[in-house]
C-alpha cells in the first residue's frame, strides 16, 4: 500500500497509508492533514491544495497538466520546480512513497 508522507512548514512529518488511485489531496483531508485547504474540492481550480513535492518523488507522479500549469502560477507561497496541486497527484500502483513538503501558507 502507498503511503503519503506530509512535511509541514517546521518540519513535523506525517505519513498516511493510501490506496493507489487516491490523491494527496483527498487523503489529507480525509486525515486531517493542516495546510491543505482544498477550497474547491480537487477541480484544479483554486491552488489552495499546492505541494512542493520532494525530489525523489517527481517521477512517480502523472506530469503536470496545461490546466494545472496555469493555477500553480496563482499559488499564494509562490510556484517553485516542484511545486504541484495535491488534488493532481494520484498515487499509482506500485509506488511505496510521495513525500510532500505543505507551503507555509495557501492563501
Amino acid at each position: 500500500m502507498p503511503q503519503i508522507t506530509y512535511v509541514q512548514p517546521g518540519g513535523e512529518r506525517r505519513s498516511i497509508a493510501a490506496n493507489a488511485g487516491a490523491t494527496v489531496m483527498l487523503t489529507a483531508v480525509a486525515n486531517n492533514i493542516p495546510g491543505i485547504v482544498a477550497e474547491c474540492g480537487g477541480a484544479a481550480m483554486c491552488a489552495t491544495c499546492h505541494v512542493y513535492l520532494d525530489e525523489a518523488s517527481l517521477d512517480v507522479v502523472p506530469p503536470v497538466s496545461e490546466v494545472e500549469n496555469e493555477m500553480l502560477d496563482s499559488a499564494a507561497s509562490g510556484r517553485r520546480g516542484n511545486s504541484r496541486l495535491s488534488c493532481q497527484l494520484v498515487l499509482q500502483a506500485g509506488v511505496e512513497e510521495i513525500v510532500v513538503h505543505i507551503p507555509s501558507h495557501q492563501v
